[in-house]
């Protein structure tokens, strides 16, 4: 039975990002977001996860370029609960074997994260002989990928995640269902949770509940509404159904989830939805235990 035991479990944030804010380098932080537009620093994020009893966090890429995994690393190495990395390099690079060696011995990375869902073209992309080389080569050492596509392109990517199956894949913010679209676009629905069913098929693919407050419509709104909440619970469900309680992870996807909800809103939507759902050995796994696992985090 779910337990409502408020008594401390170990919660780690998967999904973090930080930046030095320059125009030039975020060009999908428009005018309309201007809580986005300025420095994004640890120590901002830092008092909503104490006051959510969060312990740590995994930096996240947000800018494509060989600076962010140093930058990400750098904040690593001077904010000890910033427990892990994942960077980005280019996957499609002839030189990616010698890229990687120059962060050898950098504990705190743990994997590479590629925009698919900005690539134009996304299937030449996936069957690209370099780019599947790359993430092979990831793999081989013992990095993950973390999958982040739009919810139309998860059928596209489910092939791709088969083939590289020599170590753990985490798909980012479930998939990115298009939650303000759902009541006038059902099939939508449909589809994403189909794909996601299928996806979670493939035992290496773990899932974060993360990014859904930014899926609703919250430019026409000042909180996620009840009905939102609703989806957004739904949406863990749908997660929990296919992967199950060992494979599925807390993320806030803090600062671009203030677009929506500050910390506080986000933590208590999954707060709610794991207590209502998951026993506290299930709750351990979803805020902590999950995540050392797949990471290889060390506390």
């Amino acid at each position: 039975m779910p337990t409502h035991s408020h008594a401390a479990i170990m919660k780690i944030d998967t999904h973090q990002h930080f930046w030095h804010f320059e125009p030039q380098d975020f060009p999908w932080i428009s005018e309309d977001m201007p809580v986005l537009r300025r420095h994004q620093r640890p120590v901002d994020s830092r008092p909503g996860m104490d006051n959510c009893g969060v312990l740590g966090l995994i930096a996240v890429q947000a800018r494509c370029g060989p600076q962010e995994t140093d930058f990400l690393l750098e904040l690593a190495a001077h904010h000890p609960h910033i427990l892990g990395v994942i960077g980005w390099t280019d996957l499609t690079s002839a030189t990616l074997e010698a890229d990687l060696a120059r962060w050898q011995g950098q504990e705190k990375l743990k994997g590479f994260r590629y925009l698919l869902q900005d690539e134009p073209d996304l299937v030449e992309i996936i069957n690209n002989p370099a780019f599947n080389a790359g993430v092979a080569c990831l793999q081989r050492r013992q990095l993950v990928f973390e999958v982040l596509v739009f919810a139309q392109q998860l059928p596209i990517v489910i092939d791709f995640c088969t083939r590289h199956d020599r170590h753990a894949l985490v798909l980012d913010h479930v998939g990115k269902p298009r939650i303000r679209d759902w009541l006038t676009d059902p099939a939508s629905r449909q589809q994403w949770q189909q794909a996601l069913t299928q996806l979670a098929r493939l035992p290496h693919v773990s899932c974060k509940l993360s990014g859904l407050v930014t899926e609703t419509d919250w430019q026409h709104q000042d909180d996620p509404s009840a009905a939102d909440i609703l989806h957004i619970e739904q949406c863990f469900d749908v997660a929990l159904e296919a992967f199950g309680p060992g494979r599925l992870m807390f993320g806030s996807d803090w600062p671009v989830s203030q677009l929506a909800a500050d910390y506080q809103a986000v933590h208590a939507i999954a707060q709610s939805w794991a207590e209502s759902r998951l026993d506290r050995h299930e709750q351990q796994a979803f805020w902590g235990a999950n995540a050392v696992r797949m990471y290889g985090l060390t506390i």
